[in-house]
């Protein structure tokens, strides 16, 4: 057995994983980075990045399509899932490539191999053990799966979906949530047949009433079938079909099930409890500093209850290197992370709805203001409908953005500033955003809500 020492050991090269070890190795920290599988994580490999590029090729093929409606003669003559498999590869291998170049400039040892939390603190990877004076646990996240439901053959997650090796004909989504709208969403644009079945009664059931209704509305447009506030029943798969039984009788039929009933904390089999740091649910408890029961142990990322998001990974691995070093950083709430969803139309928001904002301080506290995005010039012109929803404090500070529509998470960040400075619209009102841009849309929200409309009503 050989013991290796470091100024701090990361368990998981995932998106928080390797930003806190980036952030210790730049505050002069000695650091060892393990990973079972590849530095990168789910995110870069399976899921954000991958996804993403599937995306873009969804919007090229809707480009195309719709071509002669702004005088290019254009059609979609066909798909070549070979091409979109080497398309979205090569993005994913150029950013893994540098990421492990950011790595080793950073003098950051990467330990391939499974690793369990040993007390000290330290990790064991086989015979070797790696100590600590401080070690951040960040393993990240797992496809959930329903009781019954055996995933595989005609049954997919979200990662095995990623690899089918054809464009199917008909696909039925379990979850109506990101991962299921987003899938949905460029299956449709591909041409696919695609039925979304929901428990809840909305799709995104966790963003504002106008989002909600904005991506139903478009999606019927789009001719993508939802079953909503209806549970399963049963599955049954064959080498050549899969059926869903739900309880309200309907059966449905398609050429796969993507299973997207959202993502478990990766915690088991890692000797945490048995190291003293406490589970809940399977997800790691720790203080507002991210600090778990074992002395010098610290959790960031999906294994740590909350928004299940990169960016977020990314925050709290910085933050806790900060915190490591003593630097008294600032976490952001959860709040005011921004959340975005690539769907076509997309949809992005931060801070709380106007229900939440309602529910915390009442109904004659909050205002709240939709600009449709009919009156933007630039979504006329890129040919998207939607709304920009502002949520405020009555003479107080905006609380909630709000987005739906094509390109509209590139304009979240304005909302997060907003959210975050807690800045009152009649502070905005006399900014200038650039015409024609989308980002118009907000800045008209902005004025609205200060008293002052230029282009609304």
């Amino acid at each position: 057995m050989s013991e290796h020492v470091f100024d701090a050991v990361v368990l998981g090269g995932g998106s928080g994983g390797y930003a806190a070890a980036i952030r210790l190795s730049e505050l002069g920290r000695s650091v060892a980075l393990i990973e079972k599988d590849k530095v990168g994580g789910t995110c870069l490999h399976r899921g954000c990045v991958p996804t993403k590029a599937l995306l873009h090729v969804a919007e090229v093929a809707d480009v195309a399509r719709d071509a002669a409606s702004v005088g290019v003669i254009a059609e979609v003559q066909g798909l070549d899932p070979d091409r979109m498999r080497a398309y979205r590869e090569g993005i994913v291998a150029k950013k893994y490539q540098g990421l492990q170049g950011l790595l080793s400039a950073r003098g950051i040892t990467v330990v391939a191999g499974e690793g369990t939390l040993v007390s000290g603190p330290a990790v064991a990877v086989g015979d070797d053990i790696y100590r600590g004076t401080d070690v951040i646990v960040a393993t990240g996240s797992y496809s959930r799966t329903l009781p019954g439901v055996e995933v595989g053959g005609r049954i997919l997650t979200s990662e095995t979906a990623l690899e089918l090796p054809e464009v199917p004909r008909r696909v039925i989504v379990l979850g109506g949530g990101v991962i299921g709208v987003e899938f949905a969403s460029l299956w449709r644009s591909l041409g696919v047949e695609v039925v979304i079945v929901e428990a809840l009664d909305h799709l995104v059931p966790n963003e504002d009433p106008a989002l909600r209704k904005g991506l139903e509305r478009a999606f019927r447009k789009r001719g993508i079938v939802s079953h909503l506030g209806v549970r399963v029943a049963g599955v049954d798969a064959s080498p050549d079909e899969v059926s869903v039984r739900l309880e309200n009788g309907t059966s449905l039929t398609a050429d796969y099930l993507l299973v997207a009933v959202g993502r478990g904390p990766a915690t088991a089999g890692l000797g945490l409890e048995e190291a003293g740091v406490a589970l809940d649910r399977g997800f790691v408890v720790t203080d507002d500093r991210l600090r778990t029961d074992a002395a010098h142990v610290w959790a960031v990322g999906d294994i740590v209850p909350g928004l299940q998001l990169a960016h977020r990974s990314f925050q709290q691995g910085v933050f806790v290197a900060e915190e490591i070093a003593g630097l008294d950083p600032v976490i952001v709430p959860e709040t005011q992370i921004p959340r975005v969803t690539y769907s076509h139309p997309e949809i992005a928001s931060v801070g709380l709805t106007e229900a939440q904002a309602v529910d915390a301080h009442g109904r004659d506290r909050v205002a709240a203001y939709e600009y449709n995005l009919a009156g933007n010039a630039k979504s006329e012109i890129i040919g998207t409908a939607g709304v920009a929803k502002v949520v405020r404090m009555v003479d107080g500070p905006i609380v909630g953005v709000h987005l739906v529509g094509d390109r509209v998470g590139e304009l979240i960040s304005e909302g997060q500033l907003a959210v975050g400075w807690e800045a009152h619209p009649e502070d905005i009102a006399p900014f200038v955003h650039a015409h024609p841009t989308q980002s118009e849309a907000l800045g008209e929200a902005f004025l609205a809500l200060a008293g002052k409309p230029l282009h609304a009503l």
